[in-house]
């Protein structure tokens, strides 16, 4: 029997707030748990819409990672 573990290249995550408060800890949250799978930031992305639903702001952010060198 043969075992073998691979590790994840890359992954994409996104997040989405009314506040950036929230959408921060949100990011900072996401940075932990991929920290104990050997992921770094590779990239930020963010962006602000108006949500007529909610007649709010919204804010989203995507994280890329990436596998620690």
């Amino acid at each position: 029997m043969e075992f073998r573990i691979d590790l994840i290249d890359t992954k994409v995550e996104c997040c989405e707030a009314y506040d950036m408060k929230s959408l921060e800890a949100q990011i900072e949250k996401a940075i932990e748990l991929n920290k104990a799978l050997m992921l770094d930031v590779h990239a930020v992305s963010h962006q602000t819409t108006f949500d007529p639903r909610s007649e709010k702001m919204l804010y989203s952010a995507m994280i890329h990672f990436r596998l620690k060198k």
